[in-house]
């Protein structure tokens, strides 16, 4: 597949700006949300301009869902784990940080498990992973999980046919177990296209801020898109039950994905406001006989902006 200069000028430009709105959003957050203000100084009016504007509008109006959500988590003590899989550059992450950004990092945390060591390789193959689950009050979010057996490590060869088969028999009893036990289990595949990878990855290529993103194993997956695709079909079909169903979320529009999921996300939970106690900021004990002694120069960073 070839790719034109130009339309690859026009991605790594879509990438870097889709990277600067990653530290918008936060900037925006500091200054309430002040959309208009912003690209009233920034760009002119243009489709771009208001398909940007209505995304960070989006974005943060189910960002303070996810808030509100967090709080129930928290008061009914319910437990979450959800699943993220899906190709290299698919945008798990890019979904991953929207989720958590605004969230107390003790309520909702992150698993992204390395490779299994030499230790780990001889254990029961889910047993790594059962230390990660949710204690009442608790999100996980899995960036990747125990699907690496279904895909990467089928694909690649790091597991044989036995114990790709008992995989499969295991899986489903696992998963129903989790929920019998009061976790409630999402599993989200992001599917993206050949061509749409193809450009991610070429992106990463030239963008020197993202070059780290790009393993070895990632080239290879590259070149192993049918297998990979042929893997990821054996596997939502044998592992999409009833208790823990896979969902689809199209991914080769970054942001519509990270909006679409987070809707369905929420939407699985039957979560309320929760009322919060007023908050009064204490008066400062202040004594006569304090003071505050100078930090001395040598210690201080210097101000070179």
């Amino acid at each position: 597949m070839s790719i034109g200069n130009d339309l690859l000028a026009q991605r790594i430009h879509r990438e870097l700006l889709d990277h600067s709105d990653e530290e918008l959003e936060l900037e925006l957050l500091e200054d309430g949300h002040d959309l208009d203000a912003y690209f009233d100084d920034h760009l002119e009016e243009s489709p771009e301009r208001q398909a940007r504007r209505n995304y960070f509008q989006e974005l943060f109006r189910l960002q303070g869902e996810l808030v509100k959500l967090q709080s129930w988590v928290v008061k009914t003590g319910h437990k979450v784990v959800i699943l993220f899989e899906g190709r290299d550059a698919a945008g798990k992450g890019g979904v991953i940080k929207r989720i958590t950004q605004r969230l107390n990092p003790r309520v909702c945390r992150v698993a992204a498990l390395p490779a299994p060591n030499d230790r780990e390789r001889t254990q029961w193959y889910f047993q790594r992973y059962v230390s990660h689950l949710p204690a009442a009050g608790e999100i996980v979010l899995f960036d990747r999980s125990w699907y690496n057996r279904a895909g990467v490590e089928r694909v690649m060869g790091f597991c044989n046919d036995e114990q790709y088969e008992e995989f499969f028999r295991t899986v489903p009893e696992f998963e129903r177990m989790l929920v019998r036990s009061g976790i409630q289990l999402i599993k989200y595949w992001f599917s993206i296209s050949d061509r749409e990878q193809h450009l991610r990855f070429l992106a990463r290529i030239h963008d020197p801020l993202k070059q780290w993103k790009l393993s070895p194993m990632d080239l290879e997956s590259r070149r192993r898109w049918e297998a990979y695709t042929k893997a990821k079909e054996i596997m939502l079909e044998r592992t999409h039950i009833e208790e823990a169903p896979w969902w689809v979320v199209q991914a080769d529009d970054k942001k519509k994905a990270r909006l679409n999921c987070i809707h369905h996300l929420l939407g699985q939970m039957p979560y309320e406001e929760v009322e919060q106690p007023s908050v009064q900021l204490p008066q400062r004990l202040r004594h006569a006989d304090y003071v505050r002694n100078p930090t001395p120069r040598e210690i201080l960073v210097p101000e070179v902006y």
